[in-house]
């Protein structure tokens, strides 16, 4: 927020509702950055967690900053107090998403500092520039070189400690050095050194200083200790109102493109009344709520919960349900939270390849769940797919085209039933392998061969009424695959775009690095992976066996979340 839009900023915070405002005094002073538009920012719930967060300990004032407009001129300033970012003794980057790590770049230049973190000077008297967040602790290396350190890990466990050791006055790389031995999820890149083979691969990662050889993720083990809900609602957002409540952290049933089922293990969920108290809360801020989480149909007492809205008179949305978790009494309190569109991801068109990506559904389940939903007065409808997963041959593609006018069949049979007719809105998804996860090591597809299945799909459901499809675009898919699985020198790509003003194309022509090192090749089990510096807790060998298993078509039982029954991944034995 650059000072000739002081306007703008303070009609954002008229809008909001529940804004922190602490005097800074000899407060540390943090600037909490979202890399993205305010609209975005401000629908993340992981950003509002640690704005409440930061804000809880007294001895420190955090305030809040985003992407500024193209046509905004001038530096940034807070949203709070709209002062300098530059003036801040921290900026704290939460970065969920790769596709934002250009983002970073632009609010670096535009708040007055060098890009890379050598530049910046050990004891400088600038801010300190660190980041956490999803996308960071699944492969921090691409932008290592932009920060001073990296928080790994769960915000819960992790922002008391860092800054309650934090100090603003003390030699900056003494710090850092103290905070890197002594504070677990902290990674201070300057302290580790990646080496190259001649082929490009890795070879070693070392370390420059007596720090940990490997950096551990931290979890917080206990989330019933504190409740995870929006701390400022405003109209501003794509939720609009919406006070979001978290249900639960990670998923038990291991689809093996998802890093969240892997990296949350094993998953938890919240108690119920710990739940009605969030909710009771975010009544007296808004009408409406947004259950999230990657299993909130997995939630025990989800139909419980759906009463407790309803008795509340409160319109409830949820990210994602399982077909499978679909039943009368579970549809019925759906409805009574007044919910307008369900979403379903039956992520592949085949039972094979959902057998393949160990997705768990057949099309029966499909099929039941879309005609339950529907019946039952829920009139819109989102199906999630996914292209270009592993083992994907043409027939796997037809069959995606089939399962949807199946669907739309069930659909509109009821619909016709009940008098009116809703909407199927068909998401197709570039499958993006990530770390951490059994297809850690697969390729990625080629763009070409991408755009064909999306207008192959397109062409077939463009007439069926009342159905629409949306697609990624594979260009953007294939630098997701870049940044999510790129090691440290992919840095010079990053910097070559920002100078190139986001032309990726022109990047990828010019470049000395080879894009299609990181993006299009299948990798070896043996090959040093450049996120393997990162202990997830995850035995490696469980992955890699995960995905023989995948290639093989076998399905592997979800989660128990229980160690005495369970040690295979390692996350519980370690």
């Amino acid at each position: 927020m650059g000072r000739p839009s002081d306007k703008h900023r303070k009609a954002l915070l008229a809008a909001e509702s529940g804004t922190i405002r602490k005097p800074w005094g000899d407060r540390v002073r943090v600037a909490l950055v979202y890399p993205n538009y305010y609209a975005v920012g401000m629908a993340s719930l992981g950003f509002q967690t640690v704005y409440q967060q930061l804000n809880a300990l007294e001895h420190v004032v955090c305030e809040r900053a985003f992407l500024p407009p193209e046509e905004q001129a001038g530096p940034l300033v807070s949203l709070e107090s709209g002062k300098p970012l530059a003036d801040f003794d921290c900026l704290a980057f939460s970065i969920a998403y790769e596709n934002d790590y250009s983002n970073v770049l632009t609010i670096l230049e535009k708040t007055g500092l060098p890009l890379l973190a050598t530049r910046r000077g050990a004891s400088l008297p600038l801010p300190l520039i660190l980041a956490g967040g999803v996308s960071v602790f699944l492969n921090p290396e691409p932008i290592a070189d932009f920060f001073d350190c990296l928080l790994l890990g769960e915000a819960e466990a992790l922002l008391s400690a860092f800054f309650t050791r934090f100090d603003p006055s003390q030699d900056r790389r003494q710090f850092l050095l103290a905070a890197a031995r002594e504070i677990l999820g902290v990674y201070v890149p300057c302290f580790y050194e990646p080496r190259y083979a001649q082929d490009g691969t890795l070879s070693a990662f070392t370390t420059t200083e007596d720090v940990p050889a490997t950096i551990h993720r931290v979890r917080a083990e206990d989330i019933s200790a504190f409740s995870t809900h929006s701390t400022v609602v405003t109209s501003q957002t794509s939720f609009e109102d919406a006070f979001l409540i978290e249900v639960s952290r990670g998923c038990p049933h291991g689809c093996r493109f998802c890093a969240a089922g892997y990296v949350f293990r094993p998953p938890r969920f919240r108690p119920l009344p710990q739940l009605c108290e969030a909710m009771e809360h975010g009544a007296g801020l808004s009408g409406k709520i947004g259950l999230l989480g990657a299993a909130v149909s997995d939630l025990p007492e989800l139909r419980d919960l759906c009463d407790f809205g309803r008795q509340h008179d409160l319109q409830l949305s949820f990210s994602s349900l399982r077909a499978d978790a679909l039943d009368e009494s579970l549809v019925t309190a759906l409805k009574t939270g007044r919910l307008k569109t369900a979403t379903i991801a039956p992520e592949a068109g085949s039972q094979r390849l959902r057998q393949v990506i160990n997705k768990g559904l057949d099309e029966t389940t499909i099929l039941k769940a879309a005609e339950m939903l529907v019946n039952s007065g829920i009139p819109n409808l989102k199906l999630y797919f996914m292209i270009g997963l592993p083992t994907e041959m043409e027939e796997d593609v037809v069959a995606i085209i089939e399962l949807v006018k199946k669907i739309k069949h069930h659909f509109l049979r009821s619909s016709q039933a009940r008098g009116r007719m809703g909407e199927i809105t068909i998401s197709l998804n570039s499958f993006v392998p990530k770390p951490f996860t059994p297809f850690q090591w697969v390729a990625m597809e080629e763009i070409s061969t991408l755009k064909n299945k999306i207008k192959t799909i397109q062409s077939n459901l463009r007439k069926i009424p009342n159905v629409r499809v949306n697609a990624d675009v594979p260009r953007w898919a294939q630098i997701q695959a870049l940044l999510s699985r790129g090691d440290r020198r992919v840095a010079q790509l990053l910097l070559a775009a920002h100078a190139n003003q986001g032309n990726w194309p022109q990047v990828f022509k010019t470049a000395a690095l080879n894009p299609s090192f990181y993006i299009h090749r299948e990798r070896p089990m043996e090959e040093l992976l450049p996120w393997d510096c990162i202990d997830q807790g995850l035995d490696k060998m469980f992955l890699w066996n995960e995905y023989q298993r995948a290639l093989q078509a076998k399905e592997t039982k979800p989660c128990p979340a229980d160690p005495e029954k369970c040690q295979i991944c390692g996350v519980c034995r370690k």
